[in-house]
């Protein structure tokens, strides 16, 4: 399940023995809206990172797919209109007030406006795969923003933290948040399953019509389950949180306990979760993972991540995140750790 991602996919691509894409996403806006969850309601109840096409909307009707209604993207790959989105991550002082932690490009994407690193994987190693490549509508999320304990996130398999030691380092994963200064800062890696039931684009509870592996995982090529049966690519995001400016020990709690708090008022780290919204224009996707693309993929339009940086769309819930706040935006002060 831990394994070192990044020096392993450049390594295993440079010999053509595995196949990715890997690319940034720069930074669309930061506001209380989830048309997954909570379509319709703005503000919604937590605050989001979105990153992608700017057709992102208060609600996004799954028979209006987002290469329709977006003029521009902040992904790397221009025609991936998609939107991936998180929680914020916020810093709590002694005295109660709370500051949102900035972020801070990953390896090879330095002029990356915030934002993450996506990766869309058709298979790791020697044993090459057909995956069938999200379709118009498609919609899914992974993790809970009410978990608050192991137990209830290990379900999730893969939903950890890397303590970055360097920009570079990728190993020492943990389930929780870590609970010691990080010298570059903290990694959230969320990756999603890796099987589909082949006929639902979405479910109630955008979880139930996807899946893990039956046995094993993504990473050794375990079999999907009879109910979902059809293998799709791994998807994950990789975003990086500069925990390093409140790295001084004298501003942590005096309990020792780590100061980090998700945007959703979860100060465990558990409640670790990713959603996103299918939006590749045409077969872009599918024609990715059938050449098996190694990083790049000249078979898809590229653009400048100063480009991708461009991309805007205008914020639809006025309010104050940044700087420091009496309350995270949504929860009353004192509330972290009790959100559900």
């Amino acid at each position: 399940m831990h394994w070192n991602r990044l020096a392993t996919s450049l390594a295993l691509a440079a010999s053509g023995a595995e196949a990715l894409l890997r690319f940034s996403c720069s930074q669309l806006v930061v506001e209380r809206l989830d048309p997954l969850v909570n379509p319709g309601s703005a503000p919604s109840p937590h605050l989001h990172q979105i990153v992608g096409g700017n057709a992102f909307n208060i609600t996004m009707d799954p028979k209006t797919p987002p290469p329709s209604q977006a003029t521009c993207t902040t992904c790397t790959f221009a025609d991936d209109f998609s939107n991936y989105w998180t929680a914020v991550l916020y810093f709590k002082a002694r005295n109660g007030s709370y500051h949102k932690v900035p972020q801070k490009p990953n390896s090879g994407f330095e002029q990356a406006n915030s934002g993450m690193t996506i990766y869309y994987i058709p298979y790791i190693g020697n044993t090459k795969s057909t995956v069938t490549a999200f379709k118009p509508g498609f919609r899914m999320l992974v993790g809970n923003h009410a978990s608050r304990t192991k137990e209830e996130t290990s379900q999730y398999r893969q939903l950890t933290y890397t303590c970055l030691e360097t920009i570079m380092t990728r190993t020492g994963e943990t389930l929780d948040m870590p609970n010691k200064p990080c010298k570059v800062g903290i990694m959230a890696n969320v990756r999603f399953p890796t099987c589909w039931d082949g006929k639902n684009l979405d479910s109630p509870d955008h979880k139930s019509h996807i899946a893990y592996p039956a046995t094993g995982t993504f990473e050794n090529n375990g079999p999907c389950p009879a109910t979902h049966p059809v293998k799709i690519p791994q998807l994950f995001f990789e975003v990086i949180w500069d925990t390093s400016k409140f790295n001084d020990k004298s501003l942590w709690p005096t309990d020792g306990s780590q100061p980090f708090v998700w945007s959703q008022g979860d100060a465990t780290g558990f409640g670790n979760h990713g959603d996103y919204v299918f939006g590749w224009k045409d077969d872009a996707l599918q024609k990715a993972m059938d050449t098996n693309c190694n990083i790049n993929c000249p078979q898809l339009k590229t653009q400048t991540i100063a480009a991708g940086n461009k991309c805007s769309r205008a914020v639809q819930v006025n309010e104050k995140v940044d700087g420091w706040l009496d309350a995270i935006p949504g929860m009353s002060p004192g509330m972290e750790g009790m959100s559900k």
